[in-house]
């Protein structure tokens, strides 16, 4: 079923939208997630958490919340906005190297499921502020494990250089401060080593290390009832027709086979792009077809602040004309307008003739799309529709 399942994108109604706008799949979306949980409900203690940072669009987080996922947050506006959008609070974990005060007492306020600590200095605020209010905070220690992880250098988050988590030299100490801190309740550790994963040795490594760290926890007499393995599988950017719903199967092995929990340890997951990248389009209008000394250019009127992904991290996106599919192709330069020369989404791309008008396709785009969108060169932020509302 998900190897033969095509979006289709309604050419008609998309002629009379102005551009750029997203354009969401919901049935796309109600299919990942019920593979998901299909896969993922083989055991009970499987806990998955979408991760709200991927996405925010109101639309998309009620289908997920929904569904029963959790939600991972990174900001206590995040928190908010799942909650509006019907996340239940007891299953949103709080995650972030910089949570404010303001934030901290958002997630005690709504009596949040769990904190993921980052730091000493955060755990004696979430204390304080937590006493003051008479109330006790759960949080799991989020532990740095120096594992790498086969992707970009800027979504790697598991070595001992980024800024992410305790490292693992001081976590018997932050251990001890947490067991005696008087409002805090330590349930469990919190582990993330990047984005955009595809090698699933890279979540073995994680497996083993967190298998020595119980061991050491072992030594302790101490038995943590959470761990929190973070999320980071990738998707098939280059072929979104032929894998249009991730492989949350091998994924979800790997942890079965590999990580060693103890009896009634529950196992949290935080997946945020393999749940919605696929699923979201941006659609634009070629402005202008330009020939240059030695190429042609293809000027779209969306741009990087609408899809700052290319520009940031050099990702690809597929790119498609569905105004001419079956015009001879031809190479382009696909780039925007904004006033940087880092506005490109792909170079010597090959497309069907393209022309002033066609409408252009830029393909899972559903995860780290619309949520970083900006209003550089005072542009306003794209529109977004989904296949239930166009």
């Amino acid at each position: 079923m998900t190897a033969t399942y095509t979006t289709r994108f309604p050419l008609d109604k998309f002629r009379r939208l102005d551009t750029p706008f997203y354009y969401y799949d919901l049935e796309l979306l109600r299919l990942t997630l019920a593979t998901l949980l299909n896969e993922a409900g083989h055991d009970s203690n499987f806990k998955v958490h979408y991760a709200v940072k991927a996405n925010a669009n109101p639309a998309l987080l009620r289908v997920i919340a929904n569904a029963g996922l959790g939600a991972d947050c990174v900001s206590g506006p995040e928190i908010s906005r799942a909650v509006e959008s019907g996340f239940d609070p007891a299953k949103i974990v709080y995650a972030g190297v910089g949570k404010t005060d303001r934030e901290i007492i958002t997630a005690l306020d709504h009596d949040i499921f769990c904190f993921n600590v980052e730091s000493e200095a955060e755990l004696e605020v979430i204390n304080q502020l937590a006493a003051d209010r008479a109330k006790r905070a759960r949080v799991a220690i989020r532990v740095n494990p120096d594992v790498g992880a086969h992707t970009h250098a800027n979504i790697t988050t598991g070595l001992a250089e980024n800024k992410f988590g305790i490292s693992m030299a001081d976590l018997d100490r932050v251990i001890d401060l947490a067991l005696n801190l008087p409002a805090i309740d330590l349930v469990g550790l919190h582990f993330h080593i990047g984005s955009q994963i595809l090698d699933m040795t890279d979540f073995t490594a994680l497996c083993n290390r967190i298998n020595l760290l119980q061991e050491r926890l072992d030594l302790r007499g101490l038995q943590l009832p959470h761990i929190n393995v973070g999320g980071g599988l990738g998707i098939d950017y280059r072929h979104p027709e032929r894998h249009p719903v991730p492989d949350f199967k091998a994924y979800f092995d790997t942890y079965r086979r590999h990580l060693q929990l103890r009896p009634g340890q529950t196992l949290h997951f935080e997946i945020g792009r393999a749940i919605v990248a696929q699923c979201g389009s941006l659609v634009s209008r070629v402005t202008y077809v330009k020939q240059g000394a030695s190429k042609q250019f293809a000027i779209l009127d969306a741009g990087m602040t609408d899809l700052i992904r290319p520009a940031l991290y050099q990702a690809f996106h597929k790119i498609e004309n569905i105004s001419n599919p079956e015009a001879p192709l031809e190479a382009y330069d696909v780039v925007g307008p904004v006033c940087e020369s880092s506005d490109v989404f792909g170079k010597d791309v090959e497309l069907p003739a393209t022309h002033r008008g066609d409408l252009i396709l830029l393909r899972s785009a559903g995860a780290y799309g619309e949520i970083m969108a900006s209003g550089y060169n005072c542009r306003p932020l794209p529109l977004s529709y989904t296949s239930d509302s166009i």
